[in-house]
């Protein structure tokens, strides 16, 4: 999910800010005033009965490789779901042989062919046009899929749209592909907009079962930088990363 890089600040952390069970509600209810769009949610389901679990998943949207993120991932062997466009495969080949030479490493899932809001309608999510048709919907997904297919030999069990805000009609289009949605629980890096210090205090409030959502087609931007720190600052806490193919999962929206 980057809008390149339209981000709100994340509802965990602004919710920590405002404070409170009676401003989250209201959050919420102001949200879905405002929208017709929903944003799923999605955590490891069960409790890690020795350790804590999180699940990592890093978007490529378009742009560029981080291999400030990618190689530390390759170095220290950390499991990670890498949800791919069809427009970042096409622009970097030599990332994708990377990638490649490590598949027991990640899991490829599919970000969508071009990177547009699966959205049935003409309501712009962060001001992006939309898909707009059902037919759209269909040519986004499948043909992100498709490009995995044929860059790395494997079909994408998992959808993420461009700015993880759904229709409801969308997302049953979506799962009816036989495609489950990639959700998160929590935001590590903002849209790729965070300082270093401000991605990695993100990764730090991660707790058992949480699913985080980063980028890693941003090496320009200081954020990466804390992605890596987070994902250390984890490791040495005891944490244990996951393939979201790895879990039993729960979703929400």
């Amino acid at each position: 999910m980057c809008v390149l890089c339209r981000s709100r600040l994340p509802r965990r952390s602004f919710v920590s800010l405002l404070g409170g069970a009676f401003l989250a509600t209201s959050l919420t209810a102001v949200r879905a005033a405002e929208s017709n769009l929903v944003e799923p949610g999605l955590r490891i389901a069960a409790p890690s009965p020795d350790r804590p679990r999180v699940a990592l998943t890093l978007d490529a949207c378009s742009g560029d490789v981080d291999m400030r993120i990618l190689g530390f991932l390759i170095e220290k062997r950390v499991p990670a779901t890498l949800f791919l466009t069809g427009r970042w495969i096409a622009g970097n080949p030599d990332a994708v042989a990377l990638l490649g030479a490590n598949s027991d490493l990640f899991e490829f899932e599919d970000h969508g062919a071009q990177h547009i809001p699966a959205v049935i309608g003409t309501e712009k999510p962060y001001g992006l046009t939309p898909a707009g048709t059902a037919e759209a919907v269909v040519a986004e997904v499948e043909g992100g899929a498709y490009a995995i297919r044929q860059a790395l030999g494997v079909t994408p069990r998992f959808y993420r749209d461009a700015t993880a805000l759904y229709s409801r009609d969308a997302l049953e289009l979506i799962m009816g592909l036989g495609y489950q949605i990639g959700g998160y629980s929590l935001s590590g890096d903002w849209g790729a907009t965070a300082s270093a210090s401000q991605a990695k205090n993100q990764f730090a409030s991660a707790t058992d079962g949480d699913v985080i959502l980063a980028h890693m087609n941003q090496p320009s931007r200081q954020a990466g930088a804390g992605v890596v720190e987070g994902i250390q600052l984890l490791l040495d806490r005891g944490f244990s990363f996951v393939r979201l193919n790895e879990v039993e999962l729960k979703s929400a929206w």
